[in-house]
């Protein structure tokens, strides 16, 4: 496991449907790739099956309030076209993103990961 860089931030943005969304849906592409050159996006895409147009984002910084500050610069923020907004902290310990984990194993699971 590589040394741990910064807390990984699992975000969830549902918008509505509609003009505003198509009008601002390639500025909103844009700008992920954006965070993705930068290295603060990891991956990102659609939720099918929702009421809302959502998306999910996978995002790295230093804090919360580094995450808060990105998603604020997205277009569709800036266009209050983000109707709910979550946002947790995540510790991807296992699978294809675990370079970017704590590294800090719970106690129980010690003995299988020494």
């Amino acid at each position: 496991m590589e040394t741990f860089e910064m807390p990984v931030y699992l975000v969830r943005m549902d918008h509505p449907d509609g003009e505003g969304w198509g009008q601002h849906v390639a500025a909103h592409v844009l700008y992920l790739r954006h965070l993705i050159q930068e290295g603060s996006l990891l991956a990102s895409g659609p939720l099918k099956g929702t009421p809302l147009r959502s998306g999910f984002l996978i995002m790295k910084g230093a804090n919360r309030q580094e995450i808060d500050v990105m998603i604020a610069g997205d277009p569709f923020a800036l266009e209050d076209l983000i109707y709910d907004l979550r946002i947790e902290e995540w510790d991807p310990l296992f699978g294809c993103l675990s370079d970017h984990a704590t590294g800090a194993l719970p106690q129980e699971l010690k003995s299988i990961f020494p």
